[in-house]
């Protein structure tokens, strides 16, 4: 799949949308089901907001940030992708350029889904 050898030359990098916008970013995708409160359209400057590749409601609900429970998220997350093919092909078609930034509205800046797609990707892209 071509998108997948794009994908393995690009960095993606992880940032929280509360945060300030950097030219240095790249192209900015928003990975959550949800739109983020308080966040206009114009202030996020997304290219694509990928909600049908996030977490389900129901998964989202159950792991709660809870550090103990990161593996079995990422196992049960990369499950629901495996699953959502058509969801992660839109995705890939959008990651053009050297660098893109996978967003998030988490508090949790490490243990969250948009680094859980980032490492997905990652090894599927090899």
């Amino acid at each position: 799949m071509s998108e997948k050898n794009d994908a393995k030359l690009m960095k993606i990098q992880i940032k929280r949308i509360y945060q300030p916008a950097d030219p240095q970013e790249g192209q900015r995708i928003l990975v959550d089901r949800l739109w983020p409160r308080g966040i206009t359209q114009k202030a996020a400057g997304i290219i694509y907001w990928a909600k049908d590749i996030a977490p389900s409601t129901e998964l989202r609900k159950w792991y709660v940030h809870d550090p103990e429970k990161w593996n079995e998220f990422k196992e049960r997350y990369f499950a629901e992708i495996d699953q959502n093919p058509d969801a992660l092909t839109r995705l890939l078609k959008q990651l053009k350029g050297p660098v893109i930034t996978f967003l998030f509205s988490s508090k949790e800046e490490r243990l969250n889904n948009a680094a859980a797609l980032r490492e997905y990707i990652e090894k599927h892209s090899s």
